[in-house]
């Protein structure tokens, strides 16, 4: 790691720190007490980690109004999260085994993230219910359609498992394309895209350390129109209707710098 990279990290662990000894706590505590600040407090935490890690959000398409969604996207890195989290107040949908890492479990309970079980088919039922149940009382949701993250050079093809519930809860369903496009201004590509991106086998903090000692990034976000669920037969219909317009704009985004 260069100097200057030291002095990145250094000094975005300082400004992080604040961040995390008081925030936290106060999410933890409007959780518990289930308070409606407890969807919009994260927005400002995530507005503010992306400010000190100098990741510059652009984005365009039909950005949601308040109210039921299911906002279904494409998933390169963690960074995913910050990118998504500062645009809207939203809660994600995640595999269960989340709920166990160290320190980022511990993140999306306060996120008041959806696990669901992937190992035990039975548990897809449960888990479609559970987001019924968040859809029907307002909530805006986000799937990681793909069911895993990608090297960000592509787009993988989407799971339609969990998309009834959208149908059930007469939620629309909104597509939302991700790219990072640019670190230190200079375009990212197939060389230098998995700094930015987390996907296979690669460890997390090694990974999360060179964010935090990198250069600042771009990430655009394009939110496609919102689309009708339909019958809750119909998600495998729905699942090809979402990926195919993500597919699309994440291009898109790819060969335009974001713009």
């Amino acid at each position: 790691m260069s100097a200057l990279g030291v002095l990145r990290l250094l000094a975005r662990l300082a400004a992080l720190a604040p961040a995390f000894v008081l925030g936290l706590p106060v999410q933890a505590l409007l959780v518990r007490l289930d308070h409606p600040y407890a969807r919009h407090l994260p927005v400002f935490f995530h507005r503010y980690l992306c400010r000190v890690l100098g990741i510059r959000r652009i984005v365009t398409g039909v950005v949601p109004a308040p109210g039921p969604l299911l906002i279904v996207a494409n998933h390169i890195s963690w960074l995913d999260i910050l990118v998504i989290g500062a645009s809207l107040p939203v809660s994600f949908i995640a595999k269960s085994e989340v709920a166990g890492w160290p320190g980022a479990g511990l993140l999306a309970r306060l996120q008041r993230t959806l696990f669901v079980d992937r190992s035990r088919r039975q548990a897809a039922g449960a888990a479609s219910a559970g987001m019924t149940g968040r859809l029907a009382g307002g909530e805006a949701l986000v799937l990681f359609a793909e069911g895993t993250t990608s090297d960000g050079n592509r787009v993988l093809g989407f799971r339609p498992a969990l998309l009834s519930a959208a149908a059930t809860a007469a939620a629309p369903v909104q597509p939302l394309a991700l790219a990072y496009t640019r670190r230190d201004g200079v375009p990212l590509d197939r060389r230098t895209l998995p700094a930015i991106a987390w996907y296979g086998d690669m460890d997390l903090a090694p990974h999360l350390l060179g964010v935090l000692a990198g250069g600042p990034v771009d990430a655009a976000l394009h939110f496609a129109a919102p689309v009708d669920p339909g019958p809750a037969g119909a998600r495998k219909q729905l699942a090809a209707t979402a990926e195919t317009a993500v597919r699309t704009e994440a291009a898109r985004l790819r060969g335009h710098g974001g713009v």
